[in-house]
């Protein structure tokens, strides 16, 4: 049974039938890990957290790849079919308030995934301490940790999410135009976000200068229409929280025009990809990423025509260099 739940986020993203995907599981047994992982960036003190890891079938989800390539990088990088994916989100310590990046996925996805709640406590916060979440766009495996039943997780949180993107997750008409097999993500994001919305606690933004003092959103549409990056800054020190950027490390740092089907824009996603990933080899500032390897926080580099990404050095004075 949990088998069948660990690979829902595949199934229900694609409606994969499920026998189309358990034939490849591991049968690996969950293995308790720390869900917390953290580091200085200037003043501030940025907390990786993880909600869990997915069996992705890559084969059947990536798009614009050239035969053999997915495996041929799987084993070059020791990995395989299903690829394990994190996801990962990221608490802010301010010093004067905490905010957070993304929200996980709460039940959505099986029995894998879900655990945001329980690394929060871990990291020694609390769901009720979080005072502004930051979404990178409304896919409920960054929504989806938002609301557990008809109970807010994060009661006392202002979520902040782009203009494009509420408009478009919100827009009854796009419900209308979407294929029936895609429906459910509206209803799904729907669910999730709607009752924060409908409370006033949605703060919806335009792009063009700071949000917050130190953090400003990128406007990074393809994946979804109002994908969000935010950068963080403090004391001369940078990170990028990329969310869905990217999904499939090994192959899409070696090329990044390859897509994925979760991509609503699949050519504007590989144009924002390219772009950023060129900008962050040319900055050298640090990366966050929601579905890379947990803890998720690297830097890139050039490495023939693709890229290379070099994770962060653990630390326990929280260089990380």
């Amino acid at each position: 049974m949990k088998k069948l739940g660990s690979l829902l986020y595949t199934c229900l993203l694609l409606s994969i039938p499920f026998s189309g995907v358990i034939a490849q599981d591991k049968g690996n047994h969950k293995l308790a890990q720390p869900g917390y992982y953290r580091m200085k960036l200037g003043d501030l003190e940025i907390t990786a957290l993880s909600d869990g890891t997915v069996p992705l079938a890559a084969d059947q989800l990536l798009m614009n790849t050239r035969p053999g390539q997915i495996d041929s990088l799987l084993q070059y990088n020791f990995q395989a079919l299903p690829l394990e994916a994190s996801v990962n989100a990221y608490i802010i310590n301010t010093g004067k308030e905490l905010i957070m990046v993304d929200a996980g996925t709460a039940e959505l996805y099986g029995p894998t995934l879900g655990h945001l709640p329980e690394s929060i406590r871990a990291a020694g916060f609390k769901p009720e301490d979080i005072r502004k979440i930051l979404i990178t766009h409304i896919h409920t495996d960054h929504t989806g940790g938002l609301m557990e039943g008809d109970r807010m997780v994060f009661p006392n949180a202002t979520v902040y999410i782009s203009r494009p993107e509420v408009e478009f997750w919100f827009s009854d008409e796009q419900l209308q135009k979407a294929p029936a097999d895609k429906k459910k993500y509206f209803t799904e994001g729907r669910t999730k976000v709607g009752p924060y919305l409908k409370a006033g606690k949605v703060k919806m933004f335009d792009y063009g200068g700071e949000l917050l003092p130190g953090i400003t959103p990128v406007a990074t549409p393809g994946h979804t229409p109002g994908h969000t990056f935010y950068a963080v800054e403090s004391k001369g020190e940078k990170m990028l929280f990329w969310g869905d950027i990217m999904h499939v490390a090994p192959v899409q740092f070696a090329d990044p025009a390859v897509t994925i089907r979760f991509d609503i824009d699949p050519a504007a996603a590989a144009a924002a990809r390219i772009k950023a990933f060129k900008e962050a080899v040319q900055g050298k500032y640090w990366i966050a990423v929601d579905h890379i390897s947990f803890p998720g926080i690297g830097h890139l580099r050039q490495r023939g025509a693709g890229f290379e990404w070099i994770p962060v050095n653990y630390s326990t004075y929280g260089g990380g260099q």
